[in-house]
């Protein structure tokens, strides 16, 4: 399944002309910003030998990774369950249309059953939260089939301080732009497995997840998120999809995000900084050096 790069290349700046105040004194000069555009996912499935499509999710993003989005959004949602359930991913073609580059279409395979009224609510996420477009309390329950996490995976607590630095230092766009967040997938020595930006977190998340499930690499049991900013419940909820047993963050977890961790054995950092952190959930997985 060809699927578009992570890169910067892609439209995910756009330079503009500023007036910048110095010393009471006004210059002109050109700043970089991050693009944000709205991406709409069509799902387009079978129904009695018949196709059909469907708008499932209107989201503001950074282009970029686009496919990624989208397979990742229709995973972390539960709409699909494993990538082979997804014949090709393409931006829209249709002459009529004014975006096309901001139109992803989801095909699944023919023999896959997919019913309609299972999207119970309209999906439309903005850059700044996604749990404001679900329609309805009942929608944010997450699926019963998610198992919870066992104690096997564990992280030094050395490797933990450490790794928002690190994460900082691999955000390319960030480094222009100063407007994006980030979501980094390590392994628990500290090594970085994958990155991806986005002006929404739960965007980037989903980039992220998505690259990992087109990949083959779901479940993501042995691994450590690092976000850029703070964890809110859909944080979790789609980590907790992933199979992602351990969430780091530099800023502060929403009183929800705490609870789903803790109903489900997660382990739950915040405020990661050189000198401590806070764990909200699941300390057993993390090893302290002895003093």
């Amino acid at each position: 399944m060809n699927v578009d790069e992570y890169s910067d290349e892609k439209g995910a700046t756009v330079a503009v002309r500023v007036s910048k105040a110095v010393s009471g004194r006004l210059f002109e000069v050109v700043d970089e910003l991050a693009t944000e555009e709205p991406m709409e996912i069509r799902l387009h499935y079978w129904q009695d030998s018949s196709p059909q499509w469907t708008s499932v999710s209107i989201t503001m993003r950074t282009p970029g990774s686009d496919f990624e989005l989208a397979a990742g959004f229709l995973f972390t949602e539960g709409i699909i369950t494993q990538r082979q359930q997804i014949e090709r991913i393409s931006y829209c073609t249709r002459v009529e249309e004014k975006q096309w580059f901001n139109v992803v279409n989801v095909y699944l395979r023919h023999r896959e059953r997919f019913d309609p009224t299972a999207l119970n609510r309209h999906f439309y996420v903005t850059s700044s939260c996604g749990v404001c477009g679900k329609a309805c309390l009942d929608a944010l329950s997450v699926k019963a089939a998610i198992e919870r996490f066992n104690d096997k995976c564990i992280v030094s607590g050395d490797v933990v301080i450490e790794l928002p630095a690190e994460l900082k230092k691999k955000q390319r766009i960030f480094g222009k732009t100063g407007g994006l967040h980030a979501c980094g997938l390590f392994d628990t020595e500290g090594s970085l497995l994958d990155i991806r930006e986005d002006i929404g977190r739960h965007n980037a998340l989903d980039k992220l997840v998505g690259a990992q499930l087109l990949s083959g690499k779901i479940p993501l049991r042995n691994s450590v998120l690092v976000v850029s900013g703070r964890t809110s419940y859909e944080i979790v909820q789609k980590s907790l999809m992933a199979g992602v047993p351990i969430v780091v963050s530099v800023g502060a977890p929403s009183s929800l995000a705490v609870d789903l961790a803790r109903q489900f054995n997660m382990t739950l950092i915040g405020f990661a900084r050189e000198d401590g952190y806070n764990i909200y959930s699941g300390a057993q997985r993390v090893r302290l050096a002895p003093r």
